[in-house]
């Protein structure tokens, strides 16, 4: 390995949240291996109810405090520790990955391939949240469907999950790939396909532990919270009130947990930043968002453009995806309230993370009047959008 693959790193920020940042234009491979964290979470996982602390994973250090703050601690030498406490030796190369959420490095191995090792944010996903990520991805690869899982690190009941410093981890392999071409009609008919496969199985492998997409943890909790903790700015407060509930109450017409729906497990966040072209077929990345929800929810995200523009690759998305699960096209409807339960989050989940010092440095325009103003209109456009036909598929359909 030299040095010039630590260069070929995208270090673009991924910071997809409905309104996504747009990808490096180059045309070269990106790097991105399990690119976990190139965004936002869709929750902050109000679902950390259990303490993600637990002794049933032994830490291979014990000298360190984390109750500062998470990542204070989390330095190169105690990255290059992580890997080594492993069985692996590291040629001391390290590369922190643009990551917010969870902390994610490339670490360069002794005669072997860089391999990518993500430190879990302590106390957003419990243990049991964690594993059975790991064996819906494993199940998936198991049958030959492109994802990419953990690898085991250790001999114990739960090998590919492990403690150092008070951190859990897990390790990856470094996995290349282009962004998929969204314009492409043969790519949106392989997309819709893959993840028609990856529902197959989601529907018979019901997560136990992992969280389920609701409106109250998504929208109702992220309105009080930027309201209870003096976010919103004074002289906002009163337009920020009387659009959000005129935005909740629109999406509660068509709400997503309705019996109408089906829950499935999904991967949670399907946006294009988490899917990457090689070998002529997409590969899905970057399952830590992994929930029960309906099937719209991994599909959404990869339409664009203007609405004919959106009827015309959700038509090839589907007709791939039928080929592997059944579509119930009353989901349609819900498009437009899971954007906007993406939009009422995000500003959310900023407020939530603006103790760690990552957040501040590479988000220094939130938390101004004229973030928040943006942010009102923002949330206007998004009940005009909420007022509009849902999207329809051909005739053929």
């Amino acid at each position: 390995m030299n040095d010039d693959e630590y260069d070929d790193m995208d270090e673009d920020d991924d910071d997809n949240r409905g309104n996504r940042i747009a990808p490096s234009e180059e045309p070269g491979l990106v790097d991105i291996a399990d690119n976990t964290d190139h965004k936002q979470p869709l929750s902050d996982n109000a679902a950390a109810s259990s303490d993600f602390t637990d002794n049933s994973i032994p830490d291979k250090s014990g000298t360190v405090s984390i109750e500062a703050h998470p990542y204070q601690c989390l330095t190169p030498d105690v990255v290059i520790d992580a890997v080594e406490s492993t069985g692996q030796y590291s040629d001391a190369r390290i590369l922190a990955l643009n990551s917010y959420e969870n902390r994610v490095y490339q670490v360069g191995i002794e005669e072997a391939e860089p391999v990518i090792v993500k430190f879990y944010r302590p106390e957003r996903w419990s243990i049991e949240q964690v594993l059975e990520e790991h064996s819906f991805t494993q199940r998936l690869y198991d049958l030959d469907i492109p994802v990419v899982p953990p690898l085991a690190i250790n001999d114990s009941d739960h090998p590919t999950l492990d403690q150092f410093n008070g951190f859990h981890f897990a390790i990856y392999p470094r996995q290349g790939g282009r962004a998929p071409e969204l314009d492409n009609l043969e790519h949106l008919n392989q997309l819709g396909q893959f993840i028609g496969r990856i529902h197959a199985v989601g529907a018979s492998f019901t997560f136990k532990h992992r969280i389920h997409l609701r409106v109250q943890a998504f929208a109702y909790d992220s309105v009080e919270y930027l309201l209870n903790n003096n976010f919103i700015p004074n002289e906002l407060r009163p337009a920020y009130e009387s659009i959000t509930k005129q935005v909740l109450a629109a999406i509660e017409k068509n709400n997503p947990e309705s019996d109408k729906f089906t829950a499935i497990s999904l991967h949670g966040d399907c946006h294009p930043g988490n899917v990457l072209w090689r070998d002529d077929r997409p590969h899905f990345v970057d399952f830590d968002d992994a929930m029960s929800g309906p099937a719209i929810q991994d599909l959404w995200m990869l339409l664009s453009g203007d609405k004919a523009n959106k009827q015309l690759q959700l038509g090839e998305i589907i007709e791939g995806y039928e080929q592997f699960f059944p579509f119930n096209t009353a989901e349609l409807r819900l498009i437009e309230p899971l954007r906007a339960l993406r939009v009422l989050n995000y500003s959310a989940w900023l407020a939530r993370r603006w103790d760690d010092p990552a957040f501040p440095a590479s988000f220094p325009w939130f938390n101004t009047v004229r973030y928040w103003s943006e942010h009102v209109l923002e949330l206007k456009e998004t009940l005009s959008a909420l007022a509009e036909p849902a999207l329809t598929l051909p005739d053929t359909f």
